[in-house]
């Protein structure tokens, strides 16, 4: 599936903590995957009291440019698949986003989808299942995540940009405090069905019967980052923890039912690579979660994106 990425920023070089090549023609490619995981968590029956959902994710290919304000990425999905599709199935992903950065803000706008997940280990509750193929492949089970994040730095030296070793890269020591605001509307669905197997719907909690779970999340994330170039090796690690308030929802025969609450949140981001003036090759993991409670009912996502990225910079300034 194809997908397309713009970023558009401006930022004053005028610090020595680290250096911005924005005069370069900034060349690159990357290759890496996204994974987003859920869990149902509910005392269905005697035996069974957690479903875990998977889809089969193909690694994603992309190409880049970078000169001055102007970015673009095109990436595409790779053909095969991680998992068998007998077991697992075909699932198809979409995922939007920009991201720029204003003086000590960031921000990242993102909208993702995963669609056609299987339950795995179906065989407790299902019997026309075997050993061999003991998962309930379930294809129009669908994720999905609308968000807006930033990140207000405490320290003017944290350049996003610098960080994530495309642009630029850094000269020294940098570390601070952040604030992350965040917003998002999130949750899982089936056009077809209930999300829980028909076999396992409770007829006395009617959550169960649900063909839709979703919530609309407000909250903010406090934490700390810290960055590092030594002998041209860069690295940096983003850890915060916090909570939402949530508007969160589920579909009855009657309509919606909706309730607030409260839900926690982290934010974990990981950075490192070799970077010189000519080139440079990054390693990044970003680690994301999402979840709803509806009193003993749970829904649980985990979202990995890794990627590895490498490059040149032609320096526009050379004959």
């Amino acid at each position: 599936m194809l997908f397309l990425t713009t970023l558009a920023y401006s930022q004053d070089d005028s610090t020595k903590h680290y250096t911005r090549f924005r005069d370069d023609i900034v060349l690159y490619s990357d290759i890496g995957y996204n994974s987003a995981p859920f869990r149902l968590v509910y005392s269905f029956d005697d035996d069974v009291n957690k479903l875990k959902y998977r889809h089969n994710f193909s690694p994603v290919l992309g190409f880049g440019v970078s000169y001055k304000w102007f970015a673009l990425r095109i990436g595409f999905a790779l053909k095969g698949t991680t998992r068998s599709e007998s077991r697992f199935g075909q699932s198809t992903y979409l995922d939007i986003g920009t991201q720029f950065q204003i003086k000590k803000w960031f921000f990242e706008l993102d909208a993702r989808s995963f669609k056609g997940y299987a339950i795995k280990n179906a065989t407790k509750w299902n019997d026309t299942l075997t050993a061999f193929l003991p998962n309930d492949i379930r294809k129009n089970t669908q994720t999905f995540n609308i968000s807006i994040n930033s990140w207000y730095f405490f320290n003017e030296n944290v350049n996003m940009q610098a960080i994530q070793g495309k642009t630029g890269h850094y000269e020294k020591e940098v570390r601070s405090f952040y604030l992350k605001p965040t917003f998002s509307v999130q949750g899982v669905g089936n056009e077809e069905s209930s999300v829980v197997p028909t076999e396992l719907i409770d007829s006395l909690f009617d959550k169960t019967r649900s063909k839709l779970y979703s919530s609309i999340d407000i909250g903010l994330v406090p934490g700390y980052t810290y960055v590092n170039r030594i002998n041209n090796w860069q690295f940096c690690a983003f850890f915060g923890l916090g909570a939402v308030a949530q508007a969160k929802f589920y579909s009855t025969v009657g309509g919606e039912r909706g309730f607030l609450g409260l839900s926690p949140r982290y934010d974990v981001r990981l950075y490192g690579g070799f970077s010189v003036p000519r080139y440079f090759a990054f390693l990044s993991l970003n680690l994301d979660n999402k979840s709803i409670r509806f009193t003993d009912f749970k829904y649980r996502q985990n979202y990995f994106n890794f990627r590895i990225t490498g490059g040149i910079r032609l320096d526009r300034g050379k004959k």
